[in-house]
């Protein structure tokens, strides 16, 4: 439940308050925002948020960009996992071509986003460890990052900014090296989120300082338009992949993890609870794939798929497609779309104006920690600044996305 405590002023005989910028440079700040909070003493009385450190005008770059140069600029929304950014926006642009995907192509997308969201939830909850006073379970899960950045080079060459896949598919297939770095993965991993939970779930420090902290209500949480783990710690059962399905989902078994109090400690079983929930649905995309022709990794659209260069070296058809796409020589639709994924924090959607040129006339990304972040001022009202701290780390906020 939000707190609402009275704000004092400097005048008010009852209380002598402090002032203090948690943020933009402050250890205890993930990432670069502010928050100038009044203190009674060490509990906050009220603050006020300030973004745009970072600002980087990404969506009006966009407008100046071809479709498919546009993929590095989602990179660097969420940069802990960059996939599914990727993913949603090479989805939004195939929507408004009216393309349809192989359905390898779906499956080999869902696999990569899943990574994605298993390592977002590890530097999450690791963090939170951290910030709780413990750091042994965070080095525990970050060699499981680690590991699946190094299926990502096997993929596309890069690890942090992926610039992964392409609108149509995949730049490159699959080597037998990342399907046996993937299944090593899906070995080892639950071990150590096994003994991660041990470290944690019943830890009376963890517990304590935790359970019961920023608490917010299913009410609260959707009037301020919450999604992703933090909507679904607060009881709501939302997840975009089971709601909208998109990639086919629908094909997917698997479990929609609802948390009861809406508080950090809901948010960080949801979270784990997740990361079981992704392994379970990376395991049936691989069963699926082996019923799938292995040497489809994208679909049959030549005139938005860029061709291999050694094609555009010595085919002329190649050659000519090459050019048309790059000098943006094929019409594209008058339309406007909206289209959204499951991201790591929330509901990740791309909407795009498009006038029939070769880049977006407008382009809008609904970034979920620009979203969930404010709530954060008026929920830490009450708080010990101990506390906000660890409901700073509870939310996620990744400042590329809040801030793009």
């Amino acid at each position: 439940m939000m707190n609402n405590h009275p704000v004092f002023t400097d005048n008010d005989p009852q209380s002598e308050l402090s002032t203090l910028n948690l943020g933009p440079t402050h250890p205890a700040t993930h990432g670069v925002f502010q928050n100038v909070l009044q203190l009674d003493g060490e509990r906050i009385v009220s603050g006020v948020s300030t973004i745009g450190y970072i600002h980087r005008a990404f969506e009006k770059i966009a407008e100046h960009r071809p479709f498919y140069q546009i993929t590095p600029l989602t990179d660097r929304l969420n940069y802990c996992s960059s996939p599914i950014n990727n993913m949603g926006w090479h989805m939004t642009v195939e929507k408004m071509l009216g393309l349809t995907m192989p359905k390898r192509v779906d499956y080999l997308r869902v696999i990569v986003m899943e990574l994605a969201r298993i390592a977002d939830h590890i530097v999450c909850n690791g963090v939170l460890g951290v910030d709780t006073g413990a750091f042994t379970g965070f080095l525990y899960m970050m060699e499981y990052r680690e590991a699946i950045y190094e299926i990502y080079e096997e993929v596309c060459g890069s690890r942090l900014t992926t610039n992964i896949g392409r609108i149509g598919g995949f730049e490159r297939n699959f080597n037998a090296k990342s399907f046996a770095k993937l299944r090593k993965f899906l070995v080892d991993f639950p071990k150590t989120l096994k003994e991660f939970e041990t470290l944690f779930d019943r830890n009376r420090i963890f517990v304590d300082r935790t359970k019961g902290v920023a608490a917010v209500t299913a009410e609260d949480a959707l009037n301020y338009s919450w999604s992703g783990p933090l909507l679904r710690a607060a009881g709501v059962d939302y997840d975009v992949r089971a709601m909208n399905p998109y990639s086919s989902y629908e094909d997917f078994d698997f479990e929609v993890p609802v948390g009861e109090n809406g508080d950090v400690y809901s948010r960080y079983l949801v979270r784990n609870e997740e990361m079981k929930q992704s392994m379970r649905i990376i395991e049936q995309a691989l069963t699926k794939l082996e019923k799938e022709p292995n040497d489809i990794f994208h679909a049959d659209v030549p005139e938005f798929y860029l061709p291999p260069k050694e094609e555009v070296y010595n085919n002329m058809e190649a050659l000519i497609y090459h050019f048309k796409i790059v000098m943006g020589e094929i019409p594209t639709p008058n339309t406007e779309i909206y289209h959204a994924v499951e991201g790591a924090n929330g509901e990740l959607g791309f909407y795009l104006v498009n006038d029939g040129g070769r880049s977006p006339y407008r382009l809008h990304f609904r970034r979920p920690s620009f979203i969930n972040y404010q709530m954060y001022a008026p929920m830490s009202a009450g708080m010990l600044l101990s506390d906000a701290i660890i409901n700073m780390s509870s939310l996620n906020v990744i400042a590329g996305e809040l801030d793009a």
